[in-house]
């Protein structure tokens, strides 16, 4: 049996931490192409794709909306790791991948935030 410690830790990893997200997706579409290394980039993937990921494991209403059936269907694809960037993807492509994750995952957060009356990120 789990302590409540414990219980308290897990049941915080299961929720979405809706400012995490926003100051998240803000710091990587604000990055620039030109000023920010491959490095760079490689960094924020992984955390972007889990936080995405995370967020796909909710209830975001898409049984009922065609248009979130179709963010979710996206994200679905951005986070499987055959479309991730490789050690030969260029840093170009590394950075579109990034933005269209960063935006996925702001799109879809917006989509809980409504769904759970959580107001406006």
């Amino acid at each position: 049996m789990a302590s409540t410690g414990k219980t308290r830790e897990l049941a915080e990893e299961s929720e979405v931490n809706v400012a995490e997200i926003t100051s998240l997706t803000d710091t990587v579409l604000g990055l620039r192409l030109g000023t920010t290394t491959r490095e760079q980039l490689d960094r924020y993937v992984p955390r972007l794709a889990r936080e995405l990921s995370h967020l796909l494991g909710k209830d975001l209403g898409a049984e009922e909306d065609p248009e979130v059936q179709q963010l979710v269907r996206r994200a679905t694809e951005l986070v499987d790791l055959g479309a991730r960037p490789t050690v030969d993807t260029t840093t170009f492509g590394t950075f579109i991948y990034l933005r269209d994750l960063a935006n996925q995952l702001r799109r879809l957060m917006w989509v809980y935030a409504a769904r759970n009356e959580l107001g406006t990120p």
